[in-house]
């Protein structure tokens, strides 16, 4: 078992540790058609899940959003249960506070797995105790992570596909080609008879009863259980463009002592002490959509908005408020 490093991979090692018969259990019981609400960055997964039952295919190669997802319904129980015997500590527990209330659930008969398979998704949700629940897994074998070794996706419907430049350009010429053919060959233009100006009406100009139906509402963010319990969505900073550190998913080993970098972030919801927050980078991945407003905000170069999502303690840290966005920037997000 190696040393736990970013909270993707401790999303990954967490959803491995768990009985493969128990998540097919769950599994199959899910409601998966595309006709519920349920985004197909998450549904597609689980329903190849469903129908291949390869649980450590899906824990290495599936999406992260939908690992997260299938880890966070198999540990919801046990996550409920570790707030309630925390009590008023848990937003914010020590280390003794966190190793006690585990060893609670594991004199009630939780499994060791299950409970370690929690502390992953806390590390991976980067919750405050995040730290406390590392060092639990790192110090105490019963605990101990599965290495999975990511499978890359050689190809998806959701990222773009390269194309040659010399066979981009050889469209392009095919396309002016055709359009000046068309132009030549187009018949003459029929005369339009002049309309004369009193049949010609000029639409009246909307009242206020229907100008406030043209409104735009602003749309509220969905939170699953595990972030409500953390963050509000109606938080005066949901909706804030902002700087501040944001760990990375993973370890460079070329610099392995940087774990974070301060960039620029979506809130999507927040508290005085925590934002949940959608970063915001220059590279494009399948993950990440053009971020619209990034000339607006100042940014100096194209953007791109990531769909994970990550909670982010800023106790100790500085957030420095760039911008607001507006009601159609946010909606335009989900």
């Amino acid at each position: 078992m190696s040393t736990l490093a970013g909270p993707a991979e401790a999303i990954r090692r967490g959803l491995a540790r768990l009985d493969e018969a128990a998540v097919l259990e769950v599994v199959s019981s899910l409601d998966l058609r595309p006709s519920t609400k349920i985004s197909p960055a998450v549904g597609m997964p689980l329903r190849g899940l469903q129908q291949r039952g390869d649980v450590a295919s899906f824990t290495a190669s599936a999406p992260l959003i939908a690992v997260r997802a299938l880890l966070e319904l198999l540990v919801a129980a046990s996550l409920d249960r570790i707030i309630e015997l925390l009590g008023e500590h848990s937003e914010r527990p020590t280390y003794d506070q966190m190793a006690a209330a585990v060893d609670a659930m594991r004199a009630e008969g939780t499994e060791d797995a299950q409970l370690a398979a929690l502390l992953a998704f806390a590390i991976g949700e980067q919750f405050p105790a995040a730290e406390h629940c590392r060092r639990l897994i790192e110090e105490r074998p019963e605990f101990a992570l599965p290495d999975v070794e990511v499978v890359e996706s050689s190809g998806s419907l959701l990222s773009l596909k390269e194309v040659d430049p010399a066979i981009r350009e050889a469209r392009r010429l095919r396309r002016e080609a055709a359009k000046s053919k068309k132009k030549v060959n187009a018949p003459p233009s029929r005369p339009v008879k002049a309309k004369s100006s009193a049949n010609v009406s000029t639409p009246a100009a909307p009242t206020d009863s229907v100008a406030a139906t043209l409104v735009v509402a602003r749309r509220r963010a969905t939170l699953t259980p595990a972030e409500a319990r953390l963050v509000d969505a109606d938080h005066v900073r949901a909706g804030s463009v902002v700087s501040v550190e944001i760990p990375f998913d993973s370890i460079d080993p070329a610099t392995p002592d940087v774990h974070s970098k301060q960039r620029p972030a979506v809130v999507v919801a927040a508290s005085d002490s925590v934002l949940l927050v959608r970063g915001i980078y220059s590279n494009q991945f399948a993950n990440r959509q053009l971020f619209g407003p990034w000339r607006r905000l100042g940014l100096d170069h194209v953007s791109y908005i990531s769909d994970e999502r990550q909670m982010i303690d800023v106790t100790a840290m500085p957030v420095v408020e760039l911008a607001r966005l507006t009601d159609e920037e946010w909606n335009s997000l989900w």
